[in-house]
């Protein structure tokens, strides 16, 4: 899909404006909502991959830009913030699914932050890109409670070079938590580090990571409207 063919929406917050750029599917099935990290905006390659994508399979792609952002600051506003902006928006995201599902979801810090708020915004699942499970040589400060708290299918896609927590070991945190973790699902992006980035000498280019990413989530949401939990 042409980027001209996206509508970008703006919606007030209390944090100031904060802004949607929605990829309409033609026919839409579903609703993907989906935020940014802290480094970066809307403009990530896996960002892009997934709202070029996703809505010629019928999933309408709206990628938020928190206030933060928007305003062209270039420090992050603190969680309760970023949730309580994701919230306030909502409402808006709703209106576009006309009573659809929604999949939330999100890079990195955007990924906290759907995983927070799933159950207060109805999701009927979450994408995590990224997902940081600790802080660069703090594997201490684990955030890995924010990735358990969802209650609906949870997909991760995690490079295995990324310094914020590999597949490999967030798969095994995962695996060792208490509970039924059936609805959670880690997958590998070969190579990748947390910007989802390979290295030039790696056989998994950047081609192969957005393949990757498009269709492993495609599958995954075909899988939750397939569910007969599915709204």
């Amino acid at each position: 899909m042409d980027s001209a063919a996206e509508v970008v929406i703006e919606v007030p917050t209390a944090a100031g404006q904060g802004r949607l750029t929605v990829a309409a599917a033609a026919q839409p099935r579903a609703l993907l909502w989906i935020g940014h990290g802290a480094g970066g905006g809307i403009g990530a390659a896996d960002l892009v991959a997934l709202a070029s994508e996703l809505p010629s399979t019928g999933i309408t792609v709206a990628r938020y830009e928190q206030p933060w952002r928007v305003a062209g600051r270039r420090v992050a506003s603190r969680a309760p913030a970023l949730d309580a902006a994701w919230l306030e928006t909502a409402p808006a995201v709703d209106e576009l699914a006309g009573g659809l599902p929604v999949i939330v979801g999100g890079r990195s810090a955007g990924a906290r932050v759907a995983c927070r708020t799933a159950g207060a915004t109805g999701a009927a699942a979450v994408l995590c890109l990224a997902f940081p499970l600790h802080p660069p040589g703090r594997p201490d400060a684990s955030r890995l409670d924010e990735l358990l708290t969802p209650t609906v299918p949870t997909l991760v896609l995690q490079g295995d070079r990324d310094t914020f927590g590999g597949a490999e070991l967030l798969r095994a945190a995962v695996e060792a938590a208490p509970g039924d973790r059936a609805s959670l699902r880690v997958v590998t992006v070969p190579g990748a580090d947390h910007g989802m980035k390979t290295l030039k000498s790696s056989p998994f280019g950047a081609r192969d990571v957005r393949e990757l990413i498009v269709a492993t989530t495609s599958a995954f949401i075909d899988d939750v409207l397939s569910a007969p939990t599915s709204r």
